[in-house]
């Protein structure tokens, strides 16, 4: 949730952000005046239960006979109490349903507009020339044993699939390449739960304009994951966080299940938009003034991780319109895809700044000891999408595919070769 001191100081500043993002500026005004409503009515509410208190004085203090009249007051006293607490209570919920419709306020120099309207930041590696027709990722998977789509599809339906020897080697190479270089970088690596609470899944922002992304267990009322931000973010719920030392910094390895809703006839062919995979996340919580820098950050160890797998690939500033509720900033890396001769994500990182930790009550204490509320960020070190890269970029002219040197020790082999 956005800060309502700055609702209240700025409303300029929010309307325009919910322009720049495309969605609707006349959500600010109604949380104005759910705001303004509902102090009005703590403040109707608190005025009645202080007159209650000293009526209750005044009855003690009264001669007998004055207090069959005192009592009848009250009596009515009380009853008004019970209204006023009872439309305090409708606004709160008012200003809660308000306040969740509003998306993150985007930071000054965040691009406007939508998908297409990105910022090119830096283009990183020299595009493959071939002397051959290359291969897209499913048939170079295929020959190769890699991935089987078909019994995928047989067991689980559409967009799910088996990896299958050095396909599996690959995906748990990558992954454990980036989890080394989180570890390294100070990242404390966990494996976390992939079904979270509705109030988790609620917190991080996936259940508002994404809700229709994600598995809900309705049994259960347990929800699927899509990234492991989410129990990484609910891991410090209703904490006060020692931040004293520097930002607190987790990297998460776990599944990762969307439901793709919307999709349908769009990235269908192999692994490049699929139900379920795999994924290492950086997950950090942070001083709000420090939250620029650390996203920075978190851009260069998802650049170091790209030039491990040695994949040409070019650095975007993500435009408003494109951005999720939470995130206030958005850097992708999007990697050369030379079957499709255009770039396609493999990390993002964002910077979220208080609009999670607001939602989650996850605090610190500042300089003089005051709870404050922290910021949040994340950022994609490795996810099976990037089998897609490695595969279309390294494949050679007999059908083989080179293993990028970092990744040799864990896949076991310098060069996948077709089945003899």
């Amino acid at each position: 949730m956005i800060d309502l001191r700055l609702l209240r100081e700025a409303p300029d500043v929010v309307r325009a952000s919910q322009r720049a993002r495309g969605e609707d500026p006349a959500l600010v005004d109604a949380l104005l005046e759910a705001d303004a409503a509902r102090r009005a009515a703590v403040a109707s509410a608190d005025n009645l239960r202080a007159e209650q208190k000293a009526m209750s004085k005044q009855i003690g203090k009264a001669a007998k006979e004055d207090r069959p009249a005192l009592l009848a007051h009250a009596g009515e006293l009380s009853a008004k109490v019970k209204e006023a607490e009872a439309a305090q209570s409708a606004a709160d919920a008012d200003l809660e349903a308000a306040h969740r419709a509003i998306s993150n306020v985007v930071l000054p120099d965040v691009p406007p507009g939508g998908e297409d309207d990105f910022v090119l930041l830096e283009t990183v590696g020299e595009i493959p020339e071939f002397g051959f027709e290359p291969k897209d990722h499913l048939e170079i998977g295929e020959s190769l044993g890699l991935f089987d789509m078909e019994r995928g599809a047989k067991v689980s339906g559409s967009r799910f699939y088996f990896l299958t020897g050095y396909g599996a080697m690959l995906q748990l190479g990558l992954l454990q390449l980036a989890a080394q270089k989180a570890v390294a970088n100070g990242f404390t690596m966990m494996i976390p739960p992939v079904l979270v609470r509705p109030e988790i899944m609620a917190g991080t922002g996936f259940l508002g304009q994404h809700s229709a992304e994600v598995y809900h267990l309705a049994d259960d009322d347990l929800y699927l994951v899509g990234t492991s931000e989410v129990p990484l973010a609910g891991y410090h719920s209703e904490e006060i966080l020692d931040l004293s030392k520097g930002p607190k910094r987790y990297a998460g390895w776990s599944s990762c299940f969307r439901r793709e809703a919307g999709s349908y006839g769009k990235d269908t062919r192999g692994i490049i938009r699929v139900h379920q995979f795999d994924k290492v996340e950086m997950f950090v919580y942070t001083t709000p003034d420090q939250a620029a820098a650390e996203h920075k950050r978190l851009l260069e160890w998802e650049r170091e991780m790209l030039a491990a797998v040695e994949v040409p690939y070019r650095i975007i500033d993500v435009a408003a319109g494109d951005l999720g509720s939470s995130a206030a900033r958005k850097y992708d890396c999007e990697a050369w895809v030379p079957s499709q001769r255009t770039y396609r994500e493999l990390t993002s990182t964002s910077n979220c700044t208080t609009f999670q930790a607001r939602r989650l009550a996850v605090r610190y204490r500042d300089e003089n000891g005051k709870p404050q509320i922290a910021a949040t960020l994340n950022g994609t070190l490795a996810t099976t999408r990037w089998i897609v890269a490695i595969l279309e970029n390294h494949q050679q002219a007999d059908g083989s595919v080179r293993v990028p040197a970092a990744l040799v020790p864990f896949v076991g082999t310098d060069v996948l070769r077709p089945a003899s």
